[in-house]
């Protein structure tokens, strides 16, 4: 194949090549069949359901901390009722066979899901993968899976699912899909795993299997008909760069010594890695997504308290966000209603505003967990928009004990306050992904946005400069904790424009580091002066 390049959204930085192999499209369906025995078609629905549980539940218990979660989730989605309810109904009222009646089962779901828009439109395609994994069990197929060619190779696939990615073998060098996001769980995975990753490259799937392409998780770019001289040159210049980014060590720093602390954005404690000078994002709503039921205060404390104690080790700060709920998260144990647009609803802080009791639980249980640890520990609000908001969340974490409270900006809203943000919290922190998408009106989600939600916007950083001016006029710390903080080519940016910290996913640590240490702090003033400063 002659060599052409293709173009995607880059989710997970460093370069290799190799052949590429392709993933197994889904089982295909039938044509319907003549139901004779209602009852054992519904049986034939439950059982496959409950293998397709049991083969995840399987999958967890063999996969690390982040993915066995995943998994869990999934299982959970797998075994619900209403999903075993609603597949009975379509055998009993509509006479389908055990798999159609998954497949419209299935599809409901996922249709309700699309329709909501924004992380639970994303979470569609994860019901897409269940039901054909629930379809290929009703046929008696094995269960759809990432292949192993028996060499190392470039998967690619048009989309991959959590069960997929947490599945993947050491023989995976990279993982190219036609759809997906930068927040997708494939993300997600692949920087844990530190895999070279790319989504949303549209007509990678029509590359044949065997053809040799070039993966760069940073630019996006897939490389088709690499040569063997060629693919072997690419992975020892990764190798090279991998060497030498794993040496770098200590504090962020410019190469004039003017301190930038570098921090982790994490889920849980299994997310922390070496390296980095505390946790400027700790997402707290990750321990919680998929529960009914409400956490009790001592699951709360007791999940605070581990990833508080070993930040205590490393004697950084975390600073803790408060529950990021809405209909475009959910958190099921609230109960909040579906909306029409959610990405503009009820969702972070603004949840207190219809239930109050879950924010002063959360600090509550925050509060202990930092006496029981000792460690230093900051309170964030996620969806901050007015200084009213900010000064009554303020009130209420200091009421609880803790020292230090701050807001998110994720708004416009909130940026053109940040003086009056700071005149009621101690620091601010820039969420550039949801400010991008609210100064852009650009989903975050959507590929064919990347170019509006590019951090390096003059209008998001002109909103960044204003945040980092108004912490320099109050003698506060303004940080970013962002995708666009972990950009080693934004961070310069964001430093030049007075922030004081970047908190990021703990593999980006290494390359902002260095690309920091690359220029004076002069330097990065330079390149943040663009023609509206």
């Amino acid at each position: 194949m002659a060599e052409a390049t293709l173009k995607g959204v880059g989710v997970s930085q460093g370069r290799t090549a190799g052949p590429v192999v392709r993933m197994a499209a889904p089982p295909v369906l039938p044509a319907p069949r003549r139901v004779t025995d209602p009852g054992a078609e519904t049986a034939a629905a439950a059982k496959a359901l409950d293998a397709l549980a049991a083969d995840l539940e399987r999958r967890a218990a063999h996969a690390g901390a982040e993915g066995a979660e995943i998994l869990e989730a999934l299982a959970m989605m797998a075994a619900d009722p209403e999903l075993r309810e609603q597949a009975e109904a379509h055998v009993r009222d509509d006479g389908l066979d055990a798999p159609h009646a998954l497949d419209a089962a299935f599809s409901a779901h996922q249709k309700a899901l699309a329709a909501l828009g924004g992380y639970l439109a994303e979470r569609a395609a994860d019901l897409d993968d269940l039901r054909s994994r629930a379809v290929a069990a009703a046929l008696g197929l094995p269960m759809p899976g990432v292949p192993d060619p028996g060499h190392p190779f470039v998967l690619v696939a048009a989309d991959l699912s959590p069960a997929d990615t947490v599945g993947l073998g050491p023989r995976v060098l990279a993982l190219v899909t036609e759809r997906g996001g930068p927040t997708s769980h494939t993300a997600i995975l692949a920087r844990g795993r530190g895999l070279p990753a790319v989504v949303a490259c549209a007509g990678v799937t029509d590359v044949p299997d065997g053809t040799v392409v070039g993966v760069d998780g940073v630019t996006g770019e897939v490389t088709v008909g690499l040569t063997g001289e060629e693919a072997d040159r690419v992975r020892e210049s990764d190798r090279r760069d991998r060497e030498r980014l794993a040496a770098s060590t200590g504090p962020g720093r410019t190469a004039d010594g003017h301190p930038v602390r570098l921090l982790h954005n994490i889920g849980s404690a299994a997310d922390l890695r070496p390296g980095a000078e505390g946790v400027g994002l700790f997402r707290t709503e990750f321990l919680f997504l998929d529960r009914r039921r409400p956490p009790s205060h001592q699951e709360q404390v007791a999940a605070y308290a581990e990833v508080f104690a070993e930040v205590f080790a490393t004697g950084g700060p975390v600073t803790v966000r408060t529950l990021d709920a809405g209909t475009d998260k959910p958190l099921p144990f609230l109960g909040l209603p579906a909306e029409p647009n959610p990405a503009l609803g009820v969702r972070g802080l603004r949840v207190d505003r219809v239930l109050p009791g879950v924010l002063d639980a959360q600090l509550d249980a925050i509060a202990e967990a930092a006496r029981a640890t000792g460690a230093d520990v900051r309170v964030m609000a996620p969806m901050v928009t007015t200084a009213r908001e900010a000064a009554d969340f303020a009130r209420r974490v200091r009421a609880h004990g803790l020292a230090r409270a701050g807001v998110m900006v994720e708004v416009p809203a909130a940026a053109l306050q940040a003086d009056e943000l700071l005149a009621e919290v101690d620091f601010l922190s820039v969420g550039t992904n949801d400010l991008a998408q609210y100064t852009f009106a650009a989903d975050r989600q959507h590929p064919g946005l990347s170019d509006l939600l590019d951090p390096a916007q003059p209008a998001l950083l002109r909103l960044v400069g204003m945040c980092a001016e108004a912490g320099l006029r109050a003698g506060k710390p303004v940080g970013v904790c962002g995708e666009a903080a972990g950009d080693p080519a934004v961070a310069p940016l964001l430093v030049g424009l007075g922030v004081s910290s970047l908190s990021m996913a703990p593999v980006c640590v290494p390359v902002v580091r260095e690309a920091l240490a690359a220029l004076t702090l002069e330097e990065c003033r330079e390149r943040a002066r663009l023609p509206w400063r």
